[in-house]
Order: C-alpha cells, then sequence, then structure tokens
C-alpha cells in the first residue's frame, strides 16, 4: 500500500518536534506568563517546503479580507488549491502531533480542527496588515474553546524588514510587541487567551508571505479569566481614532453574539468538504 503524502509530512513533523521537545518546552514555560509560544525552524525538507510556496494560490484565488482590522487573503477551501496544501495542512492534525504539541504547552485535552474554521491558508502581499487583536475565543458551534495557534510559514528568503512579521503583545496592545520573524519553514505555535493579543505589521516589500495555519481546541479555556468573546482587535499604540472606532465594533458584534449565539449568518471561513 503506497504511503500518502500526510502521512509523509506528518512523520517528519512529529520526529522533528521530537526530537527538540526540550527546546521548544522552555520557550514555552518562558512565555507562557504572557503569551506562551515556541517556534521551530526547518520544519520540513527544504525541497517540500519550497514546493508549498510554489503551489501556494494567489491573491485572486482567495478571498480578500480588507477593513480598518486587517487586510489580506485567506482560503479554506482547500480542494481549490493544490493537493501538497492540503495534505501538509491535515498533517498537522495527526493525534500524535496533537498530543505532543498538548505535553509542550501542558494542554491535556486537545482537538485539532477538521474544519478549518478560521485556518487554512493565509497570503499577505506589499501594504497588507492585521491590526492588534484576540482570537474569536470558541469553535463555530461555541461548544470548545480555542487555545492554540499554529502558524507555518513557507515565503522563502523571507527578511525581517520586508515587514508582514507576527508580533505579539505581551503586556497589551498600548505596550510594545515582541516581533517574530515570518522566516521560510519555521512553525510558530501560540496560545489564545483573553490576553494573547497579536497582529501581523504591513508588509512593505513587493514580497508574498504565506502561511498555512491551524487552530487547535480543547473543552476548557486556559486562564480561569477567560470569558467568551469574538475577535477583538485594537489600532497600534499611536492609533487613538482606530482604537475608538474598533472599540465600537467589537462592543456591537458582542452584543449580536449576546442575542443570537452562533451569530447571525454562518462564518464563511470553513472547509465546506463535498460529500461523494
Amino acid at each position: 500500500m503506497a504511503v500518502s503524502t500526510k502521512s509523509i509530512v506528518s512523520d517528519i513533523i512529529y520526529n522533528q518536534i521530537v526530537a527538540n521537545k526540550t527546546y521548544l518546552t522552555t520557550q514555552f514555560n518562558t512565555s507562557k506568563k504572557t503569551i506562551g509560544y515556541f517556534y521551530l525552524d526547518d520544519l520540513l525538507p527544504e525541497e517540500m517546503a519550497l514546493e508549498c510556496y510554489k503551489v501556494f494560490p494567489k491573491p485572486d484565488e482567495m478571498r480578500c479580507l480588507k477593513s480598518l482590522r486587517e487586510y489580506k487573503y485567506v482560503s479554506a477551501q482547500m480542494d481549490k488549491h493544490h493537493e501538497l496544501l492540503e495534505q501538509v495542512i491535515y498533517a498537522f492534525q495527526d493525534e500524535r502531533i496533537v498530543k505532543l504539541i498538548g505535553e509542550i504547552c501542558e494542554i491535556k485535552d486537545l482537538y485539532a480542527d477538521e474544519s478549518l474554521y478560521a485556518g487554512g491558508l493565509s497570503l499577505m502581499i506589499k501594504n497588507n496588515f492585521l491590526h492588534p487583536h484576540l482570537d474569536n475565543s470558541h469553535d463555530s458551534e461555541r461548544s470548545r474553546w480555542r487555545v492554540l495557534n499554529l502558524l507555518y510559514y513557507v515565503a522563502p528568503d523571507w527578511e525581517l524588514d520586508n515587514g508582514g512579521n507576527l508580533e505579539l503583545w505581551p503586556d497589551g496592545p498600548k505596550q510594545s510587541p515582541t516581533v517574530i520573524e515570518s522566516k521560510f519553514n519555521r512553525l510558530v505555535v501560540m496560545a489564545t487567551h483573553d490576553k494573547s493579543w497579536h497582529s501581523v505589521n504591513k508588509v512593505l516589500k513587493d514580497v508574498s508571505r504565506c502561511c498555512i495555519s491551524n487552530y487547535y481546541f480543547s473543552k476548557s479555556s486556559l486562564r480561569e479569566t477567560d470569558r467568551f468573546h469574538v475577535t477583538k482587535f485594537r489600532g497600534r499604540p499611536e492609533d487613538t481614532f482606530t482604537n475608538v472606532i474598533l472599540d465600537i465594533d467589537a462592543n456591537l458584534r458582542m452584543l449580536v453574539r449576546k442575542v443570537f449565539k452562533k451569530g447571525i449568518r454562518k462564518n464563511p471561513h470553513i472547509y465546506e468538504k463535498t460529500i461523494e
């Protein structure tokens, strides 16, 4: 029986994480009092990571999200794109990998999300950005807590001064961020809770930032202080007017969710698989 690409990728990811488990655990433990995170470079063989970049969809093949909150291109409908990308995304959902990352982050009840709710593919080009925000606290059914965000970057020759880098705000969005470069072949895993403000600074050059992402969920929140919330955005520290507008926006959307538990409409960012 032929071994699937997903199984091959899963084995590689699993072995890489196992080989670096002590280092990754130290990274996470050092940061978990604020926003727990770790990152691992050279995750996949270089040729495989480059192939992911080569087959990554173009902006006109993705959904554009453009507002005061964000400007980027996304897709979760994986059957519209090259099969390699789907295989890599679902490799991260291998039970061994989910359990292993749970051990590193000390989360026992951890679940991958086959529907790719808010996950999948993300593309950012020049002038794209993602303002500081807290991720929606739950899955699409509000039955499980969103607790970990997995980001795998595949744009080669990435440089810090390209912009388009991940920012974590451990002291809140009014202070200074910790910048994590969107480096080629790098996996970043970060905790999501009611204090895990994060963003992507503006892409400054004519380059494409390509990211493959997954969320992991749990029956329990990471912190006792966590409460249900919609995705909440803020402006950058200097953007006073933007902060006022985005606060009003978040409060209005929270009010809607208090009346309509699952929202007025179904979130379109989900993998609608064809039933054969």
